[in-house]
């Protein structure tokens, strides 16, 4: 079974953001809270977390992974930004956007899209989540939780247990939250490209 812990939404505990920080250090996949709706999430090194995932959502190689950072100075040791996408990311982060990025070295292989050697960036605003990248000290590896069948992530922390407390290590309950995912922004080729529209307002990419 999973543990299942309380973490207040606006004010985490630090005491409990520790506790779920040494879960993820020991292989334990994660289920947190976003602006967006619940994500499931692993250390970004761990092989085997990420294929616990994949099985979890029925998810491919192929699939767009996302690298959850704290801020802008993380983002840019893991993706490669022009100037002229630079100040479009400074202006919207943090918040519910995911940046498709070309990925760095520094981003392990399994994750890149294997075609285009891509990687999702996203800045996270929730309160919980910033809390756990911060005791981290790292980027984690992230994706919606969006379970086979359905279109929307998960909203609600006890269904999630009844779902998942099987699969996976720790589940943090911050309430319920929106269904909506993150408006997905690809910045790879050089130009905005919108490829999905979600929480967060996308006119500053349609100028």
């Amino acid at each position: 079974m999973s543990e299942y812990i309380y973490i207040h939404p606006e004010d985490p505990q630090p005491r409990l953001i520790s506790q779920v920080v040494r879960l993820i250090k020991q292989g334990a996949v994660v289920v947190y809270p976003t602006e967006s709706g619940y994500a499931i999430g692993c250390q970004i090194g761990d092989k085997d977390s990420l294929a616990q995932i994949c099985r979890i959502r029925d998810i491919g190689k192929d699939h767009n992974f996302t690298l959850m950072v704290r801020d802008l100075s993380e983002l840019s040791v893991y993706a490669r930004v022009e100037n002229q996408d630079f100040r479009l990311l400074k202006n919207n982060t943090p918040g519910p956007y995911t940046f498709v990025l070309k990925g760095t070295k520094e981003v392990p292989k399994r994750l890149l899209n294997p075609k285009r050697k891509t990687i999702g960036l996203r800045v996270p605003e929730h309160p919980i989540a910033q809390a756990l990248l911060a005791e981290l000290n790292e980027p984690m590896m992230s994706t919606s939780l969006i379970l086979p069948g359905n279109e929307v992530a998960e909203s609600d922390p006890y269904e999630i247990e009844q779902k998942l407390g099987n699969q996976v290590g720790v589940i943090i309950d911050g309430g319920h939250l929106g269904e909506e995912p993150t408006t997905v922004i690809d910045l790879a080729d050089g130009h905005v490209v919108i490829l999905r529209r979600g929480q967060g307002d996308t006119s500053p990419f349609e100028a």
